[in-house]
């Protein structure tokens, strides 16, 4: 009964009825800037799209799930400290992996895992603080793993259906987001929302998340093992 509350909510008037809004405003700001990108510059790179545009296309859809979330949890400001410690948990996991496994797919496992890294801490650590330190430290530790191990799978698996894999695990990871933001709801129902805001943090988190993810895979350095 709980589910069919909350997937009713997607379409009320509380913070989760803006969650499709908000998912559909992070995919057009980032398909936006990455049309504006290649018109200008990314159609003269040579093999642009059979080489990178398929893990840049799974990497827009990856932060058009991961930001709904963050704009969920600065809506209640405050959780309980077990939840919180979930929330950081698994922000920093799941936004560490993703960009760690798409950019060590055409960069390599070092780079790759240092922005998955750099994006998972930072994240999870953002979002693990509405619970206290708990929260930051799950958040901490999680983006640090999950930045390794994004990297580390994609190196794995570069002879052996590395496509169909990162296929497979936007399809896991998607529904662990949306398990969070029913996690949410249902610890969070009985209570008003505490901030209220426009969308620029999550047009602002999406073009820096873009952004950045695009110039690394087409203009950052490669490892040895990727012709850098």
């Amino acid at each position: 009964m709980s589910m069919e509350k909350f997937v009713n909510e997607l379409n009320g008037d509380r913070v989760e009825g803006e969650l499709l809004k908000t998912f559909l405003i992070s995919l057009v700001t980032s398909v936006l800037i990455v049309g504006i990108l290649y018109f200008t510059s990314l159609k003269n790179v040579e093999g642009f799209i059979p080489r990178y545009g398929f893990f840049i296309f799974f990497s827009i859809l990856s932060y058009a799930f991961i930001v709904p979330t963050i704009r969920q949890v600065r809506a209640y400001k405050e959780f309980a400290c077990m939840s919180g410690m979930m929330i950081g948990m698994t922000m920093g996991m799941i936004a560490g992996f993703l960009p760690g496994f798409y950019i060590a797919s055409t960069n390599g496992m070092f780079y790759g895992s240092v922005i998955g890294m750099l994006v998972g801490i930072s994240l999870g650590v953002w979002m693990g603080k509405c619970c206290g330190i708990m929260g930051i430290m799950e958040g901490m530790m999680a983006g640090f793993m999950g930045g390794l191990m994004g990297g580390m799978t994609s190196i794995m698996l570069l002879n052996d259906n590395l496509k169909y894999m990162t296929i497979i695990i936007f399809a896991i990871t998607s529904f662990i987001m949306f398990g969070l933001n029913y996690m949410i709801y249902s610890e969070m129902k009985e209570n008003e929302r505490q901030k209220n805001e426009d969308y620029t943090v999550v047009i602002g988190l999406s073009f820096i998340l873009t952004a950045l993810t695009v110039w690394f895979i087409v203009y950052g350095p490669r490892s040895a093992f990727f012709g850098g």
